[in-house]
C-alpha cells in the first residue's frame, strides 16, 4: 500500500511540474502558446482552472503524504542492530600479555 501511495505522489509531483509550467506568468510563461485554448474558454476561465487545478494537486499532495506515514515499512523484528553484532568471547589464551622483563646482562 505504501508504494501505490508513493506512486500517486510522485504522479501528482510530475503533473504538478506541468501545470506550473503552463500557468501564466509576468513574462507570459508556456501558457501564451496554448491561444487557441485560451479563445475557447476565455482567457480569465483558463487561468483560473489552472490555479484550481494547482490547488487540487498540492492539496492531494499533501494529503498523500499524511496518509503515506500510516503505511511506512517498519522492521520484522524488535532486536536493535547493535543486539545483532556478535561479540567473540573471550578466554584467557587469546588475551594479550606483555612479556616478562628480562634481567640485565652483567
Amino acid at each position: 500500500m505504501y508504494s501505490v501511495i508513493v506512486t500517486l505522489i510522485a504522479i501528482a509531483s510530475v503533473l504538478m511540474c506541468i501545470v506550473v509550467l503552463l500557468q501564466e506568468s509576468k513574462g507570459g510563461g508556456l501558457a501564451s502558446s496554448f491561444s487557441g485554448y485560451n479563445q475557447i474558454m476565455g482567457v480569465r476561465k483558463t487561468t483560473d482552472f489552472i490555479e484550481k487545478v494547482t490547488w487540487g494537486l498540492a492539496i492531494i499532495m499533501v494529503v498523500l503524504s499524511i496518509i503515506s506515514t500510516a503505511f511506512v515499512p517498519t522492521a520484522q523484528t524488535e532486536k536493535s542492530v547493535i543486539d545483532n553484532i556478535e561479540v567473540p568471547a573471550t578466554s584467557a589464551d587469546n588475551i594479550p600479555s606483555i612479556p616478562a622483563a628480562q634481567e640485565p646482562a652483567n
